[in-house]
């Protein structure tokens, strides 16, 4: 008798896959939280093409006000580094103090650095850079996201290199770490200057 109950007691190997899939799902989260500074890899159709045409407004309430953007700020012979960001965009916020450095870079590295505001309420964006600073030399309020849509942004923040004929020749999703601008970014926009 005794026997027998030793035997249904056995090792209890279902009671043990709630946790085996738990730990598996921790191991994806880890993995996927130390790619988080890197470049997502989906394709762009707008590599090598001319920027789409837009024409927005500045945010309204700035401290410092600064011109909205227009497809034609592109093509003016400078290389234009375009970020789509939000207020209330978490990734944004952590983005942020490495877009002030890369703007406080651009008159030496010769780039500019610009934003879109996207799908965000003036009030909320203004309040947004009072707080974190800016750095961009002009920011364009894309309220509606329409100009988002064609740019392709599929989600906030995404940085665009756009050379100098207004053509966009790179584009980072997610946000910029700081060995993200340091090792990608910034060796991307100097290729569009044509340095080395």
């Amino acid at each position: 008798m005794s026997e027998e109950v030793e035997e249904k007691k056995g090792f209890p190997w279902l009671s043990l896959l709630p946790v085996i899939l738990f730990i598996g799902l921790a191991l994806l989260f880890v993995k996927g939280l130390n790619n988080a500074g890197q470049n997502r890899k989906l394709p762009s159709v707008l590599i090598g093409k001319p920027a789409p045409e837009f024409d927005l407004k500045p945010v309204a309430g700035l401290a410092e006000p600064v011109p909205g953007l227009k497809t034609s700020d592109l093509k003016k012979g400078t290389v234009t580094v375009v970020n789509f960001w939000a207020s209330w965009c978490v990734p944004c916020r952590q983005e942020h103090p490495n877009l002030i450095e890369l703007g406080k870079m651009s008159g030496k590295e010769g780039f500019k650095l610009v934003g879109i505001n996207y799908k965000d309420k003036p009030k909320d964006a203004a309040r947004f850079l009072r707080q974190l600073g800016s750095s961009y030399a002009a920011i364009g309020s894309d309220y509606s996201g329409r100009v988002g849509i064609d740019w392709g942004v599929v989600g906030v923040p995404e940085t665009y290199i756009v050379d100098g004929n207004g053509v966009i020749t790179y584009k980072f999703i997610g946000p910029i770490s700081r060995k993200a601008m340091m090792e990608d970014l910034l060796p991307k926009i100097r290729k569009a200057i044509g340095k080395k």
